[in-house]
């Protein structure tokens, strides 16, 4: 088999149906780009519980009056309080914040928004007690145990918070590859469509070959090929357009989230670790879709 041929027989059916062709590679860019926004969201969520696994505490929060009277934990209850969760079979750490130690990180924490800042009294944050468990399942045990003891004002378990939030990221995600999926679904009808129409418009000159001994492979391949090749294209443009949207808007967006350590940095290699996955999602889709194509529509 010429492969000059092939090559040029290919970029032939691609100048020949230009219009199907921008199409199709755009609605394969569009399917795989999102497909590839998914895929960042689970290596979000994966870089999250590395990063929070093993950080995630259950807070006890005093009430105002312990909060603003006993700064050192000495007196009662809050010495009480101290007492059982350092002696409490689930709890591997205690460490004590207390109000002014509360306010000083909320500052650091929260120093690019001046306007925050200023609407935030010290006395609005709670002297707390930050525990670290042996076992993160059991924090459930600690928040009925201490809810209801005098001078506790509530119990919150950080773990709660992390999977609403990582359930809001999951849905995302979902949701993504749901229109991922639509989108993929039009990616194939048009593959489908550019390679009858190519093949109907090159008809004779494939009957021609045919007729002289050419194989069905030598003369389906240059259709083939054409749907391959121009969902690369569009596999690269997908790429491309994950890098462009990363550096344009979540670097900008998520620029103070990121910089406070909540949101882990989307970093390029994150996109580059994802393409090859893109590149061969786009092979097998297209070269499935124009083979079961050739076999069932296309008589050549």
């Amino acid at each position: 088999m010429r492969f000059s041929f092939v090559l040029s027989e290919v970029l032939t059916g691609l100048r020949r149906n230009v219009t199907m062709t921008v199409a199709m590679i755009l609605t394969t860019a569009i399917s795989l780009g999102l497909l590839g926004g998914g895929l960042l969201v689970v290596r979000m969520i994966d870089h999250m519980r590395d990063n929070f696994g093993d950080e995630v505490e259950v807070n006890v929060y005093l009430n105002r009056d312990i909060s603003a009277t006993d700064k050192d934990c000495k007196q009662q209850p809050c010495a009480g309080i101290q007492s059982a969760l350092s002696q409490d079979a689930n709890v591997d750490d205690v460490r004590w914040e207390n109000q002014d130690q509360a306010f000083d990180r909320f500052q650091r924490v929260f120093a690019g928004q001046p306007e925050l800042l200023e609407l935030t009294r010290k006395e609005s944050l709670p002297a707390t007690f930050h525990l670290k468990l042996k076992n993160p399942d059991r924090a459930d045990v600690i928040v009925q145990t201490y809810s209801n003891k005098p001078g506790i004002d509530r119990v919150e378990d950080q773990g709660v918070f992390l999977e609403r939030f990582f359930g809001v990221l999951n849905g995302v995600r979902n949701g993504t590859w749901v229109v991922a999926a639509i989108q993929a679904v039009a990616a194939l009808l048009l593959i489908s469509n550019t390679i009858q129409v190519s093949a109907f418009t090159r008809r004779t000159e494939v009957g021609i070959m045919r007729l002289v001994g050419a194989t069905r492979w030598y003369t389906q391949l240059p259709f083939l090929l054409e749907a391959v090749v121009a969902s690369l294209v569009g596999a690269v443009l997908a790429i491309g357009g994950l890098i462009g949207i990363k550096a344009v808007f979540i670097d900008n967006v998520l620029a103070e989230p990121i910089a406070a350590n909540i949101i882990p940095r989307i970093q390029l290699w994150d996109i580059l670790a994802i393409s090859p996955i893109l590149v061969a999602v786009a092979i097998l889709i297209s070269a499935v879709t124009g083979y079961v194509t050739l076999r069932l529509y296309v008589r050549t």
